[in-house]
């Protein structure tokens, strides 16, 4: 089975070596993991950003599945390019899994970022814009894309000392993956 390995990993200083850990550990489990910057484009070319786009989107078409870490990303929700893999998996009708290292619920998220107050019933952020609260670590078109494309959110049950290089919740994905694969088979 194909992994399509989503997620802003690619932006790390060390994200080859990220991207290293993340397919040894689907080997382990007997999965192929794709990682995006396995892909060889071009990034002196004009149109290296859309030779970026197509060769994911090859990638993610020849994956049966996507494991995407949604760990917050420059502000209190996941990575938009992940988001969007995420999604463009679940139209696929591809089995869809993620992670977040971070396990605060998004209104949470976004106090730590701004001021948030109650009016009219509702959060709201300094702009006067409803902070969703559901109760989720994210969006809530995110949480229920995998309750009904694969598998719940995983989670730590505390934020992870480092975010960015603690894999727990990644390998859980996976595991949770072989499980699926071997529930298929029975």
């Amino acid at each position: 089975m194909k992994i399509y390995l989503a997620g802003p990993d690619v932006f790390l200083p060390d994200a080859i070596e990220i991207g290293r850990r993340k397919v040894e550990i689907c080997a382990r489990h007997g999965l192929t993991g794709l990682y995006p910057l396995d892909n060889v484009v071009d990034l002196s070319a004009s149109d290296a950003s859309l030779a970026i786009f197509k060769a994911n989107e090859a990638m993610m078409d020849a994956a049966d599945a996507i494991i995407a870490n949604l760990t917050p990303f420059r502000g209190p929700s996941a990575d938009a390019g992940t988001v969007y893999e995420l999604g463009y998996a679940a139209g696929r009708g591809k089995f869809c899994l993620a992670y977040s290292n971070d396990p605060t619920v998004y209104r949470d998220r976004v106090a730590r970022m701004c001021d948030v107050t109650t009016s009219d019933g509702r959060l709201i952020d300094p702009e006067g814009l409803t902070v969703e609260d559901f109760g989720w670590p994210d969006n809530l078109m995110m949480i229920h894309a995998l309750d009904l494309h694969g598998c719940p959110l995983v989670t730590p049950r505390q934020l992870s000392a480092d975010i960015w290089h603690d894999l727990t919740a990644f390998e859980a994905c996976v595991e949770l993956t072989v499980d699926h694969v071997k529930g298929k088979s029975s």
